[in-house]
């Protein structure tokens, strides 16, 4: 079995007198695609912070890529997690390509006096390609469809080489055509990147892409359910997570959910 990629044990977070977390595990290894899910307020972006090293724990142990929080320089360990954030503070006009050239930099805009390597650019210019975005590749920022813009972000956070690609919330705002064009995408860096490790925020399952492998169920800052993704998302786990009757159904690897007036919360 490989060593894990990310390994959370008993994680607590406190802020402002307030218990967010109580006592997270997540084990996440190479290759594995998880689902991070649960309610609004569950603390899904609390423990994605920690995730990406960007967030200490109160209590308990977070180890990233090998390195543990507290004793490891967190800006050279985020140079080996790529991040797809839908809200991309950027706003210049920047292209396509100058976009995904600014994951190698690790900043918002392209660095004065910088310039890539032909092997950084033949990579850039292969994962717009690889994302379908090759006939959009001159096209600045503000011209982009919300569609377009992440899977431009999708290569940006690809463009360093990663070990690890975190995406939060990646189809909000998208329409039901662009949702699943991104979701095609991420489902294709399952095959192109095999020892690619990710995980994804979602509140919804039908924007679980098909690939994923594994799931960590949250509600009010506890563990409801974790493992392999068939055995974590059921009817009875996801109508615990959210205190809500909800049907859970998979097809042809996409799931969905729909309220059932029938069933008891328990």
């Amino acid at each position: 079995m490989s060593d894990p990629v990310l390994d959370l044990r008993g994680v607590t977070f406190r802020r402002d007198g307030n218990q967010i977390l109580h006592g997270i595990d997540l084990t996440v290894r190479v290759g594995e695609h998880w689902a991070l899910l649960g309610p609004n307020g569950a603390g899904k972006s609390t423990i994605l912070g920690f995730c990406g090293a960007r967030t200490h724990p109160t209590s308990g142990t977070v180890d990233v890529l090998g390195r543990r929080l507290g004793r490891v320089e967190l800006q050279e360990l985020r140079r080996h997690i790529g991040h797809v954030d839908p809200r991309h503070p950027l706003r210049s006009p920047l292209t396509v390509t100058e976009v995904v050239l600014t994951g190698i930099t690790g900043t918002i805009e392209v660095p004065l006096r910088w310039a890539p390597t032909r092997e950084q650019a033949d990579r850039v210019e292969a994962l717009v390609a690889e994302v379908g975005l090759s006939a959009r590749r001159s096209a600045p920022w503000p011209t982009l469809s919300q569609g377009e813009r992440g899977r431009a972000l999708i290569a940006r956070a690809l463009a360093a080489d990663p070990r690890l690609l975190l995406l939060d919330e990646p189809t909000t705002g998208l329409d039901v055509a662009a949702r699943e064009q991104l979701l095609e995408t991420i489902d294709v860096l399952a095959h192109s990147a095999p020892e690619l490790a990710s995980v994804l925020v979602t509140h919804h399952l039908e924007e679980l892409p098909e690939t994923t492998t594994h799931a960590l169920l949250v509600s009010e800052g506890r563990t409801v359910a974790a493992g392999p993704v068939d055995a974590a998302l059921t009817t009875e786990t996801v109508t615990r997570a959210f205190a809500h009757p909800i049907i859970v159904e998979r097809e042809n690897g996409r799931w969905s959910a729909r309220a059932a007036r029938h069933l008891q919360t328990t």
